[in-house]
C-alpha cells in the first residue's frame, strides 16, 4: 500500500527545468517567486524560480546562473538536484545546448536523447560517499515516461524533433578537438556537450525522473564543409532555438501534469535495492546528509 506521501506524490507532480544556455526562463509561468534553497553540497547555481504553467506547479533553475557566470566543470549539479528534491520536485527536463555529430542533425534540430557516453573526469558524480554506499541502476539513464511525452508536444508544435540518440558529454569548457570528434563519431554518438553528467545520474539517485532536450546548435568540428564552431555562431542558433523551446516547455509542462504520474522504468524507486551499507554500519553524519535525497529507503 502506498504511504499518504506517495500517494500526492502520483497525484500532484511538480515539474523541474533546469535551463542551459539560451534558456533563462519559462514562458505561462505565473506566482512567480524566486526562493533560495540551501543544501548539505552548498549552494545551487542561483534561487530556483517557483510558480505554475496552467496550473502545474513547477521550479527553474538556471544551470549557470543567471548572467551565464557558472562554467560547465564548476556547475554544483549535487546542489541543483538537491534544491529540486527540497522543494518536492518530481519530474526535471535539462534543456542543453550540443553540438552534432551525425550529418542529419542540422543545427535547429531538437533530440529526446536516450543514452550517454561520459567523459567527464572533474565532476562529483554521486550523493553516497564513504560511510553510506549505494548502487543505482543506471542501464537507461533518462525517464522514458518524459522523454515520451516532450516527443509528443515538439510534433505537435512542428518543431524539428528526433527521438532517440547518445549524448557524449565532454568535460570542457574548450570545445572538441578534431580527432576528438571523428573519434566521438566513430563511437556511434549522437550530440556532444558539457552537461546532463552528473544531472541524470544524481536526479536517478535522488529518485527524480528526468529527460534532456538537447538543441543542436552546430556541427561541433568535424565538418568538412561548416566552420569550426564558435561561440558566434552557437549564440546565432540557441537565438533561433530559443523561441522554440520555450514554447515547448510552456506545452510539455501541463501535459506532463496531466500524465499518469508512475514511471515505468521506476525511476521514482530506483534506491529500492540500491544501498549496500548495512544500517548498522552507516554512518550517522552521512544518514543525516542523505536524509533528503534518500530518507524513504533509510
Amino acid at each position: 500500500m502506498l504511504s499518504k506521501k506517495e500517494v500526492n506524490k502520483e497525484l500532484n507532480p511538480i515539474i523541474g527545468i533546469i535551463g542551459g544556455s539560451g534558456v533563462y526562463e519559462i514562458s505561462g509561468l505565473v506566482d512567480k517567486k524566486w526562493v533560495t534553497v540551501e543544501t548539505p553540497w552548498g549552494i545551487p547555481s542561483d534561487q530556483l524560480l517557483t510558480g505554475n504553467v496552467n496550473q502545474v506547479p513547477c521550479v527553474f533553475l538556471p544551470r549557470h546562473g543567471r548572467g551565464h557566470s557558472i562554467i560547465p566543470s564548476e556547475v554544483n549539479h549535487r546542489a541543483n538536484i538537491a534544491a529540486m528534491k527540497s522543494l518536492g520536485v518530481t519530474d526535471i527536463v535539462s534543456v542543453s545546448a550540443v553540438g552534432s555529430l551525425k550529418e542529419e542533425l542540422s543545427p535547429g534540430t531538437f533530440v529526446i536523447v536516450d543514452q550517454i557516453i561520459d567523459r567527464t573526469r572533474l565532476r562529483k558524480k554521486s550523493f553516497f560517499e564513504t560511510g553510506l554506499v549505494a548502487h543505482v541502476s543506471f542501464a537507461e539513464p533518462f525517464c522514458y515516461r518524459v522523454g515520451s511525452i516532450l516527443y509528443e508536444q515538439a510534433l505537435t508544435l512542428g518543431l524539428p524533433v528526433v527521438r532517440g540518440g547518445t549524448y557524449l558529454v565532454m568535460e570542457g569548457p574548450q570545445f572538441s578537438t578534431r580527432a576528438e570528434s571523428n573519434l566521438y563519431r566513430s563511437w556511434g554518438a549522437s550530440v556532444i556537450g558539457m552537461t546532463t553528467m552528473p544531472e541524470a545520474a544524481l536526479a536517478r539517485e535522488a529518485e527524480i525522473c528526468y529527460a534532456t532536450l538537447a538543441m543542436v546548435t552546430d556541427y561541433d568540428c568535424w565538418h568538412e564543409e561548416h566552420d569550426a564552431v564558435s561561440v558566434d555562431s552557437v549564440i546565432k542558433t540557441l537565438k533561433n532555438n530559443a523561441s522554440n523551446a520555450q514554447s515547448l516547455i510552456s506545452r510539455f509542462i501541463p501535459a506532463l501534469g496531466k500524465a499518469e504520474n508512475k514511471c515505468y522504468l521506476g525511476c521514482q524507486n530506483a534506491l529500492d535495492n540500491a544501498i549496500i551499507t548495512p544500517k548498522n554500519d552507516r554512518y550517522s553524519d552521512v544518514v543525516k546528509k542523505l536524509k533528503n535525497i534518500a530518507g524513504r529507503v533509510l
